[in-house]
């Protein structure tokens, strides 16, 4: 079927400054993507939303080049079975545009689902089965911290993800002791991302010491790319590691996997290239019985509901990380909700039309 593209960009803006070890966030570029035909009234909805200073494709000339692409594509004849689709995108859209391949499978599935924002069969959507999920503690100071802390245990959180690595470490391990002292490790599980701050020189020695409050596992504790080092620090580690950056612009999946052996992955569609690319890292780590769950990468409602449905598909068991359509003041009004530490899709709620 031939399609015509529409891209909608929005600048959403965080309710709070966002710490990260990369910088403070105070506002998200995304650019949506309108999936028409002149021949009915179903429209298709997706969204790339590359992330500044991480993503393969985030550059400067990003909605030029996006749109460049979409006037191309209106001239292809899309395939509606979902295999031969997701195939068919992933040929035509360049390895270094992830997040443009992410947005192209949620605009034309959507399409052919005729519009109700379903991707594929799932239980999230279909059953209205909720998807537990960790709650983010974002870096700021301490007291800042700590009252994200206490009121993700107030909303009913049984899993706590700290952004670690921008203030200092002692303090953040009181953080960490804070929670510790009054929950057990079997009543909260807590994640720490370190988002790659860690030196190779002190990485093992803080994993040590994170260990001791009983740490699930921790995120990315050395920048990517050091295969070599990162594969000795997982072999050595006193607590799970999970990849995040590590995956970005990997073809090889397998080869990554087989050379630094990690614990677990962490799967983040917008960066690694969509649907597709997802279900292939998903196949390969369950090959090596290496644990994985999905996170959003800041998305508005629409990629935070895609990425919510792919990860029910394959019944995840682990809290995965997307709570975070509630960080803007300006997204998208939709059926997500957010409730007793759980995502789930509230059918009676309707989703605002993106303009």
């Amino acid at each position: 079927m031939i399609l015509k593209f529409q891209l909608v960009p929005r600048t959403l803006k965080f309710r709070f400054d966002a710490g990260t070890s990369r910088g403070v966030l105070k506002t998200r570029n995304i650019w949506w993507i309108k999936a028409v035909n002149s021949k009915d009234s179903r429209i298709g909805w997706g969204e790339a939303a590359p992330l500044v200073r991480l993503s393969v494709d985030d550059r400067p000339d990003f909605e030029a080049k996006v749109q460049d692409f979409l006037n191309e594509f209106s001239n292809y004849d899309f395939p509606e079975e979902q295999e031969s689709l997701l195939a068919f995108i992933k040929d035509i859209v360049p390895s270094d545009f992830p997040s443009l391949r992410f947005g192209l499978e949620m605009a034309i599935m959507d399409f052919f689902q005729d519009g109700e924002k379903r991707f594929f069969p799932n239980n999230f959507y279909d059953g209205q089965k909720p998807i537990p999920i960790n709650g983010l503690i974002w870096m700021g100071d301490r007291n800042f911290m700590r009252e994200q802390i206490d009121a993700k245990i107030r909303q009913g959180f049984t899993c706590i993800k700290m952004k670690i690595g921008a203030i200092d470490f002692e303090q953040e391990l009181d953080l960490l002791r804070y929670i510790r002292e009054r929950f057990s490790e079997d009543e909260l599980t807590l994640r720490v991302d370190a988002n790659g701050a860690f030196s190779t020189m002190e990485a093992l020695s803080k994993l040590e010491r994170l260990a001791e409050l009983g740490i699930h596992s921790i995120e990315q504790p050395i920048a990517a790319g050091q295969w070599a080092e990162m594969s000795k620090l997982c072999a050595k580690t006193p607590l799970p590691i999970a990849l995040d950056e590590e995956l970005i612009g990997i073809r090889d999946k397998g080869l990554l996997l087989d050379h630094i052996k990690p614990q677990h992955i962490i799967l983040k569609p917008t960066l690694i290239g969509g649907f597709l690319e997802s279900e292939e890292w998903i196949e390969e780590a369950e090959k090596r019985a290496i644990g994985w769950w999905m996170t959003s990468a800041l998305e508005s409602n629409i990629g935070l509901n895609a990425i919510a449905q792919l990860a029910s598909k394959f019944n995840p068991r682990v809290p995965q990380g997307l709570g975070t359509g509630q960080l803007y003041h300006n997204n998208l009004n939709s059926p997500l909700v957010i409730s007793a530490g759980h995502i789930r899709y509230q059918k009676d709620l309707s989703w605002e039309i993106p303009r």
